[in-house]
């Protein structure tokens, strides 16, 4: 089972959570129930998912609160001020009806709106207030980084970006590292779009695991966090299978071949 990795405000982050991202409501309960069976500690969650309600239910019925990170985000659309992400924030705690929570993110920085540093600050009060123990942020890229640190002088936790073989985020990663920011991946598989890859497949073979694994394994050897998606709960224990192997300079070497840049979701310019 991964490792858990050393936050900046002394707090620890599972480096493998789980998510819920487009996962139906009537579905939310088993999945989040077969996630913590199966030894997940962090459930990536949101208010955009509209399944909040659903998952607090799964988690007070867990009776593992006390062992569990639970993440929410502030979407910021069709309004992204202060104002609104306390609003919203009040919601996720009522729909959640957990308790502080553990991890909230800005979503995404919509940075054209210009009001990402006020949304920041709404969200430094909440942990001041015990209401959230850990901030982060979602899609930032380094200048809306730059500007969080400049303005605030509070660096997030974390970013949570899309990251993968084909996008790696090496500039990104290396100014996270020089703040004390881990990197998060959501789409660590490039939304299933890489499994079919032949080098990925070859690499498994040789190690008698799944492409997933491989990509999963590549990713916590890059020293940073991921979180997966899967409705199916043999995936969700094959995806947190990732110590019985590591990848030698030639596997390391073959997978850095396979960067093109290629996104699966959303640029964060494009998301305003």
């Amino acid at each position: 089972m991964p490792a858990s990795l050393p936050l900046n405000d002394g707090t620890r982050l599972p480096s493998l959570g789980f998510g819920l991202y487009k996962v139906p409501i009537e579905q939310t309960a088993q999945v989040v129930t077969a996630g913590i069976d199966a030894g997940y500690r962090l459930v990536d969650g949101a208010q955009f998912y509209g399944n909040e309600r659903e998952l607090g239910e799964a988690i007070r019925s867990s009776r593992r609160r006390d062992e569990l990170l639970v993440a929410s985000k502030f979407w910021g659309d069709p309004a992204q001020s202060a104002g609104q992400a306390l609003a919203d924030f009040a919601r996720s705690e009522r729909d959640l009806g957990i308790g502080p929570l553990d991890l909230y993110l800005i979503h995404w920085p919509r940075s054209a709106r210009g009001a990402f540093v006020d949304v920041w600050r709404a969200l430094i009060d909440l942990r001041h207030d015990g209401r959230v123990r850990t901030i982060g942020v979602a899609n930032f890229e380094i200048e809306d980084l730059r500007r969080l640190i400049d303005e605030t002088g509070v660096a997030p936790a974390l970013n949570q970006v899309e990251s993968h073989p084909w996008l790696p985020q090496h500039e990104l990663r290396a100014f996270h590292a020089e703040h004390g920011i881990v990197t998060q991946a959501w789409s660590p598989l490039g939304r299933g779009r890489l499994l079919d890859d032949p080098t990925l497949a070859d690499i498994a073979a040789k190690h008698s695991v799944a492409v997933a694994q491989v990509i999963l394994r590549w990713h916590m050897e890059l020293g940073g966090a991921a979180v997966v998606k899967s409705v199916h709960p043999e995936r969700l224990r094959q995806n947190l299978d990732l110590d019985g192997f590591v990848l030698d300079a030639a596997d390391l070497s073959a997978i850095a071949a396979l960067e093109t840049g290629e996104r699966t979701g959303t640029h964060p310019r494009d998301r305003q």
